[in-house]
């Protein structure tokens, strides 16, 4: 029982650890693109 515990907590470990590297090396950045699209105001 000793051995699983510790097995899973090792793994629990690790995955934190894959996650904040991913989250630090890993490219999250959205694309960013320019839109532009014509106005036309009514002012009377």
């Amino acid at each position: 029982m000793v051995r699983l515990l510790k097995a899973l907590f090792i793994i629990i470990i690790l995955g934190f650890v894959g996650l904040v590297g991913f989250a630090y090396l890993g490219d999250l950045s959205p694309l960013q693109t320019d839109i532009s699209q014509p106005l036309t105001l009514d002012v009377d």
